[in-house]
């Protein structure tokens, strides 16, 4: 189970975006990378295709890696570390190590 899910605001820990908050808008499980809005945005040269009709240079956001980031909990104030708990029902689901509340 992932500590971090998409839609998840999160808090850059490391790296020259350190402090910033933004919410997840896609997770890579595999490479353990996430992509959080407004965060490393890199320059990329986009071609005239069907789909933008105008070419030209974009800012889009690229994928950091997962141990740079901590889910933010509004309580706390801060980035929180993650902890899971199994409910009554079977069910696993992530609390806030500061809290102790479900994310």
């Amino acid at each position: 189970m992932m500590r971090v899910k998409k839609g998840d605001t999160v808090v850059v820990i490391a790296g020259k975006d350190k402090g910033k908050k933004g919410k997840v808008l896609k997770v890579f499980p595999k490479t353990q990378r996430v992509i959080v809005e407004g965060v490393n945005m890199v320059t990329k040269h986009q071609k005239p295709n069907a789909k933008v009709q105008q070419g030209g240079i974009i800012h889009q956001e690229a994928a950091i890696h997962i141990s740079n980031v901590m889910p933010f909990d509004a309580k706390a104030g801060k980035g929180v570390r993650v902890g899971f708990k199994v409910l009554e029902d079977g069910t696993k689901v992530r609390i806030s190590r500061k809290t102790g509340e479900e994310i």
